[in-house]
């Protein structure tokens, strides 16, 4: 299913992603959203190996149905770091605790590299119908704007999950898809982008999966909603024990549900820049709310979730894919 009736009315998008689950729940919100047309899915590595992730995709894309939609295998690491992944909130398999009935061998993977497909689809496109939403590391992104520097002026949107105003989590401003690659970060900032949407930790915190929001997923009988069940509970333990939450915030999602309706999730428009220098704020977003943007400002800061109009398109989405 390539969700392609009625193109013309839909958001068109490139999802890059390391699934994760929460990556897994972003794609199963886009997959079943009929608001949403997906182009093409690539994989980074981020929550897992790129191996990882990629098989991650295939089986999560089989389920959603996405089997005619291609699907690309990107960078292995970050431009510069040594590779980092997170096995303390995303497992070994970076989908523990999970099951998939499919594992998802009827989804190809594309023979070329993620950023020049990205690059490929977006030049294909009329200009301005593409928006590319990245929801892991930003180095497939930074390496297709290097790759093909045009395909800036023709995106439509970048959003991203991403980054945070006041908070980080793999440190104290820091996010953890950001730090894992800040040069790559900071190339897809700094280019001149039509808009950019960082979908950040002030945002996605809000996206709380409490007992009473898992037990709605379960009571929806469809493969999709089961999953999503089984990926917030096995969220929830990891985030329990490596963090401290109650309820795990959905990151990923909160990215795509931006997509579908940007009044579920409001943004504002300020500069942003990414921190590469400091001794203990490498990584930090540093986005400048102190006053009105200036104008002509393209970088917004996502800051405000409608959770029940959130939880109820995600699971809309699950119950559709049924």
């Amino acid at each position: 299913m390539s969700n392609t009736t009625n193109a013309c009315a839909k958001s068109r998008i490139i999802l890059d992603c390391d699934p994760g689950y929460d990556d897994a729940a972003a794609l199963i919100l886009a997959a079943g959203s009929p608001d949403i047309e997906i182009l093409a899915v690539t994989t980074v590595a981020g929550n897992q190996t790129i191996e990882k992730v990629t098989r991650n995709a295939r089986r999560v894309m089989a389920l959603a149905g996405l089997t005619d939609v291609p699907l690309a295998k990107g960078a292995t690491r970050p431009l510069i770091n040594p590779p980092v992944v997170c096995p303390e909130i995303h497992g070994e398999t970076g989908l523990d605790g999970t099951t998939l009935a499919s594992e998802g061998e009827e989804v190809a993977v594309d023979s070329r590299h993620a950023a020049q497909l990205i690059v490929d689809i977006v030049m294909r496109e009329p200009e301005g119908t593409v928006t590319l939403v990245p929801t892991g590391p930003l180095t497939n992104i930074a390496l297709a704007v290097r790759l093909e520097p045009k395909i800036v002026e023709r995106v439509k949107t970048v959003v991203l999950m991403g980054g945070g105003c006041r908070i980080g989590n793999v440190g104290p401003f820091a996010e953890f898809n950001i730090e894992n690659d800040p040069e790559a970060a900071a190339i897809v900032f700094e280019e001149k982008w039509r808009k950019l949407v960082m979908v950040g930790l002030d945002l996605t915190y809000q996206a709380r999966a409490t007992p009473d929001v898992r037990a709605s997923f379960k009571a929806i009988n469809t493969p999709a909603a089961q999953f999503l069940y089984e990926v917030l509970e096995a969220f929830g333990e990891k985030y329990r024990k490596n963090r401290g939450f109650d309820a795990p915030p959905l990151h990923d999602p909160c990215a795509v549900a931006y997509v579908i309706d940007p009044t579920v999730v409001e943004a504002d428009p300020a500069p942003i820049h990414v921190e590469l220098a400091g001794a203990h704020t490498r990584g930090m977003t540093v986005t400048d709310l102190r006053r009105p943007a200036p104008e002509g400002t393209t970088t917004h800061a996502a800051l405000r979730l409608d959770a029940p109009r959130f939880w109820a398109m995600l699971r809309d989405a699950a119950a559709r894919l049924g």
